[in-house]
C-alpha cells in the first residue's frame, strides 16, 4: 500500500478520535475557538483528515483538552495489516 494510503488512513482515525475528545470537553469547533486560542476553521481540517498537525499543534490541543498529548492518539491502528511502498 502506498504511504499516502497508510496515512491518509491513519489521519481518519486521528480525526475521529480528535473529535471524540473534544466533544467531552466542548459542544463545537466553534465553542472551542471561543475558549482556547484555535481558529475553528483551522482546527475544523484536523477533525476532518484534511490536515497533518506539527507537534506545536498536538501540545495546544491536549494543553486546550486538558489532557495528555498521547491521549490524542488513543485509537486503535494495527500498522501490521499495512505493508507500506513508496
Amino acid at each position: 500500500m502506498d504511504s499516502k494510503d497508510v496515512l491518509r488512513i491513519y489521519m481518519e482515525k486521528f480525526s475521529e478520535n480528535l473529535r471524540k475528545v473534544r466533544k467531552e470537553k466542548f459542544n463545537s469547533a466553534d465553542e472551542l475557538s471561543k475558549n482556547t486560542s484555535f481558529d475553528s476553521s483551522n482546527y475544523s481540517k484536523y477533525e476532518k483528515a484534511h490536515g497533518n498537525p506539527t507537534i506545536e499543534t498536538i501540545l495546544k490541543m491536549a494543553s486546550a483538552f486538558e489532557i495528555e498529548p498521547k491521549e490524542l492518539f488513543d485509537f486503535d491502528f494495527d500498522i501490521k495489516k499495512y505493508k507500506i511502498k513508496d
